[in-house]
């Protein structure tokens, strides 16, 4: 059976190109398309006309996320599990989907591992994102923008955090970037984020892109529950790690860096997809989640239990206060990333 997902972005670059969409079709591979279906709670991205992701935000899941996310060639970079099964995947850690932004310990909530599949001895308590709002859409010719709000519910209580989400999609024939400058505002009372290894902005990758295991693993959350991950045939499994202090494959996870590049190549295509980390985000530079089983993100707000208790941050904000977090999410098919290449994108996207 198709993926719902894949078919929605294929009809939606199917539109795009036979409207002509005021020049933002595939003639111009800069050209970025965002198209609204609230219906179907749904927000699909198309660059050169074709499909990159959608935000959505469907009943079955407690975040908004992106997903799927698309190489310019087609491949998706994101697992499809537990959406849409592929064929050799992990079936772990259900709520690790496309890519989101939460955190394990908000106000004693755990907003991370929430999952209608959550395994039974994990009993949270959760808390919730909900989407609000869409606040504005923006097509362009070499970027567009999306704009929402969510809120941030501790289990059946009222919400403690308004976010306020911009994404900026821009890319080419072989490039795709997800900016996301998300603005969370304390609202009636004080939000502790307490050090939580479980954040902060993350992806779940395609298994191609995880590393090669010969070996099952036991992964063990905050709350001390267990996750087994078994060992799987590693035909096609490419992935490594490579980050900005020079650490590279599993030494990456757990330390700190200003960008985290994985490498790898998915049906032929060679693909890198690359984190950074922004010098105004608090806890700057963050530690790294860089699992071979495939979780890829950065943590800001880990510093205790990142680590192992040699550091404290534990963030908070008083009511009505406000931080900003920015990261830069990059794809490239154009091909597999250096160091040298990695330094010289966070400069752009940094400016120093």
């Amino acid at each position: 059976m198709k993926n719902l997902f894949y078919a929605a972005l294929l009809a939606t670059a199917a539109y795009s190109m036979n409207a002509g969409a005021q020049n933002l079709s595939i003639e111009n591979p800069k050209a970025v398309k965002i198209l609204s279906n609230e219906k179907e709670k749904r927000i699909d991205i198309l660059i050169g006309g074709q499909p990159f992701t959608s935000y959505i935000w469907p009943d079955n899941i407690k975040k908004p996320v992106l997903y799927p996310v698309l190489t310019a060639a087609g491949n998706p970079v994101t697992r499809g599990w537990p959406l849409q099964p592929r064929p050799g995947e992990r079936v772990d850690h259900p709520h690790h989907i496309g890519v989101w932004f939460n955190f394990g310990d908000v106000n004693g909530y755990d907003f991370w591992n929430n999952s209608d599949q959550a395994a039974r001895d994990h009993k949270g308590p959760f808390g919730t994102i909900r989407h609000k709002k869409v606040n504005k859409i923006v097509s362009g010719k070499d970027k567009g923008e999306l704009d929402v709000t969510m809120e941030w519910f501790p289990g059946e209580k009222k919400a403690v955090l308004r976010e306020n989400t911009k994404f900026i999609f821009s890319g080419n024939d072989s490039i795709r970037i997800i900016d996301r400058i998300t603005t969370l505002t304390a609202l009636d009372e004080k939000v502790d984020f307490k050090d939580n290894k479980e954040g902060l902005i993350a992806l779940r990758v395609a298994r191609e892109l995880e590393h090669p295991s010969n070996k099952p693993e036991k992964f063990t959350d905050a709350q001390g529950n267990v996750t087994n991950v078994p060992v799987l045939n590693n035909e096609g499994v490419t992935g490594h790690y490579i980050s900005s202090e020079g650490r590279e494959g599993d030494s990456v996870w757990g330390t700190r860096a200003k960008w985290v590049i994985l490498n790898g190549n998915i049906k032929g295509e060679p693909v890198a997809v690359m984190i950074l980390d922004h010098p105004q985000n608090p806890g700057y530079p963050a530690y790294w989640h860089a699992r071979g089983y495939g979780l890829f993100g950065a943590n800001s707000l880990g510093q205790n239990a990142m680590s192992g208790g040699k550091e404290t941050l534990n963030f908070s904000l008083d009511a009505g206060k406000s931080v900003t977090f920015k990261y830069r999410i990059l794809v490239s098919s154009a091909k597999q990333l250096s160091a040298e290449d990695a330094s010289s994108l966070f400069k752009k996207f940094t400016g120093n």
